[in-house]
């Protein structure tokens, strides 16, 4: 059979192809309902499918936004690319995810690929832009979004939640319910960067722990991102003489592996060691016993990220945007800090 063509739906629909084009994009010019319906009548009498090829090569841009994160597999970073691709649906768009795996050499890889790829926006969950990712998206004149951090290597425009602050709640909290001190379970010994979540997480408990006159020498305690290596790391930290009555985790990934360990060791939280986390994942809800944690708007975030990379208006020159939005934190309360 001969291919359908957008001639064959304008002839039977009785429109021109640019009214047949302004129903199938949603635009950009508005149509008429008892018009648009003739049209999406005919489409579906011949069965029309649009070559969303031909049209990317015609608009330089393709109906995908490009997503990278540092890893899929934790539950955050999970949650957070699923609440994206919601955003990105509700606007008619699909998402390719790329995983860095916390490498540079990755990151830049997926950024290449995806502006490539002509993909409407890039949505970059990084860990610290190197420079040469900063080089590549000043070289595609790319439109990126930074999510849940704001690197400094690059000028643009940012969403995130409050990092510090959030800390900070979770941090007073843990004291609140007397403890000496609050240790902190925070990212691995890599030079500290600016606007990395969980660098601003540690500042959140110094910040806390030194409003409250308690000192923070040697209770910053270094693992990676994940339950299994904090888990690790916890066994060596709760077996030892001085074991902290309270510890704070820039993840909730790493406060599940800390509260395993705890198991293991027959210690009881929260009697014997209370536990806070970061992230408010599905899981930590779940936890035995469920986990004190904060809680940022992901969905609230993704959906800012999706307008902020589609929005035309951000990206005239001299236009004025909101180059940074940030969400507040919320401290959730549950049964490992000592509440019931």
């Amino acid at each position: 059979m001969p291919k359908v063509t957008r001639d064959d739906v304008a002839r039977l629909a009785g429109t021109s192809t640019a009214v047949v084009s302004y129903v199938i994009n949603n635009g950009p010019r508005p149509v008429a309902p008892a018009t648009r319906e003739r049209v999406l009548a005919a489409i579906k009498q011949l069965g029309y499918r649009p070559d969303r090829v031909a049209q990317a090569m015609a608009s330089r841009r393709t109906d995908l936004i490009g997503l990278i994160v540092p890893d899929a597999r934790q539950p955050f970073f999970a949650e957070m690319a699923h609440a994206v691709e919601q955003a990105a649906s509700e606007r008619g768009k699909m998402v390719l995810v790329g995983n860095s795996d916390y490498l540079d050499e990755r990151e830049t890889h997926y950024l290449r690929a995806f502006l490539g790829m002509r993909v409407s926006g890039l949505i970059l969950i990084s860990q610290g832009l190197s420079e040469n990712a900063a080089t590549e998206i000043d070289a595609w004149d790319a439109r990126v979004v930074l999510l849940h951090e704001r690197p400094e290597a690059i000028d643009d425009i940012a969403v995130r939640t409050d990092d510090v602050g959030g800390a900070q709640l979770a941090v007073r909290h843990l004291l609140e319910h007397g403890h000496p001190y609050v240790a902190c379970l925070g990212g691995t010994e890599i030079t500290p960067m600016v606007g990395d979540p969980v660098t601003d997480h540690v500042e959140g408990w110094r910040r806390a722990m030194e409003e409250a006159g308690r000192s923070t020498e040697d209770r910053l305690f270094h693992s990676p991102y994940n339950r299994y290596d904090a888990y690790e790391v916890a066994l060596g930290l709760l077996a030892g003489p001085d074991r902290p009555p309270a510890i704070f985790c820039a993840t909730d990934d790493q406060a599940l592996g800390v509260l395993r360990a705890a198991r293991e060791l027959r210690l009881d939280v929260p009697e014997q060691l209370a536990v806070a986390g970061f992230d408010d994942v599905k899981e930590a809800g779940l936890a035995d016993p469920p986990l004190t944690t904060v809680a940022s708007d992901r969905k609230g975030m993704a959906r800012a990220a999706v307008d902020a990379v589609l929005d035309d208006s951000l990206r005239v020159p001299g236009a004025r945007r909101e180059r940074l939005r940030q969400f507040p934190s919320r401290l959730v309360v549950r049964q490992s800090c000592g509440c019931h």
